[in-house]
């Protein structure tokens, strides 16, 4: 078996899980990799290895059979950056608070292996969309994808934005608002879902538009099939918005088209069967707690 082990939280409370991990690796005689700035770390505050690294561009390949995760939501929308098209399963051990894509409870990380070795477990492939921009890509520095959601928003003022909105080449709307997410299914529990869009089933072939603060009070969120073509163009008192993919945020200058659509590859994620998505729900929503139901 072989192993990648990424991280983004820098504290020594995370040390004794990933000690744990490493050890219950070791016993199943795993060849791990450790990310080349979390070992740099592990090693500052205890005595781990010696264990080979990897970075975002060098030592990983197709050949692993895990990346593990040790963080939030926000560190395995960073790993992505790192697996790619490359087709390695994501399992994320959540060391902070609420997760919908870090689930794996971090007192549990033993079981993580041992579930993971007893094939206790699905593969769940997620979408991307991608963005493209017929004037120029170099602004995105090749990471022109997102696992949750592109965010189109407003810069350096407190006035709305209109986003221009055309599907498949045909015109819908200008939404008023401060911004508009387009999430996959998978960012449906993210940001869209803080906005009022609602929660989509992973493996839903859709996306979904949100408006952030409408002004035009009749603008709702929107559903859509995962093959539509969105057109969006932005106007403004400003000369330029943010678009964000994920955690990453690019300035771009008003009135240039962008262009978002299903990205040509998917994540796969590893779905433990203790850990599935509507249990997943049920804790982080608190679906069934009412003493009514």
């Amino acid at each position: 078996m072989k192993v990648a082990i990424y991280g983004k939280t820098y504290n020594e409370e995370t040390l004794a899980y990933v000690v744990a991990l490493l050890d219950e690796l070791n016993k199943e005689k795993a060849k791990t990799y450790i990310e080349k700035e979390f070992y740099t770390f592990l090693s500052t505050y205890k005595n781990v290895g010696p264990y080979d690294i990897f970075t975002e561009t060098k030592g990983l390949d197709s050949s692993f059979d895990l990346f593990v995760s040790f963080g939030g939501d926000g560190t395995i929308l960073r790993a992505v950056t790192y697996v790619r098209e490359l087709d390695v399963p994501i399992i994320g051990v959540n060391t902070g608070r609420l997760g919908f894509l870090s689930t794996f409870n971090k007192e549990n990380v033993r079981k993580l292996v041992k579930e993971f070795v007893a094939g206790a477990y699905t593969i769940v492939e997620r979408s991307l969309v991608e963005v493209s921009a017929d004037w120029g890509m170099e602004a995105f520095g090749g990471l022109n994808f997102a696992l949750n959601e592109v965010t189109i928003s407003r810069k350096d003022t407190t006035s709305m934005i209109t986003v221009e909105t055309h599907l498949n080449d045909e015109y819908l709307t200008s939404y008023w608002a401060d911004g508009l997410i387009v999430s996959t299914p998978t960012g449906s529990t993210g940001y869209s879902l803080s906005c009022g869009g609602p929660v989509i089933e992973p493996t839903a072939k859709s996306l979904v538009l949100t408006p952030i603060a409408p002004h035009n009070l009749n603008a709702r969120p929107l559903v859509v099939s995962d093959d539509t073509v969105i057109r969006l163009r932005v106007s403004g008192r400003e000369e330029s918005h943010l678009v964000s993919l994920d955690s990453r945020i690019i300035d771009i200058e008003n009135g240039r088209e962008i262009v978002i659509k299903k990205a040509g590859f998917t994540v796969k994620m590893v779905e433990y069967t203790s850990e599935s998505f509507l249990k997943t729900l049920r804790n982080k929503l608190l679906w069934g707690e009412d003493k009514r139901n």
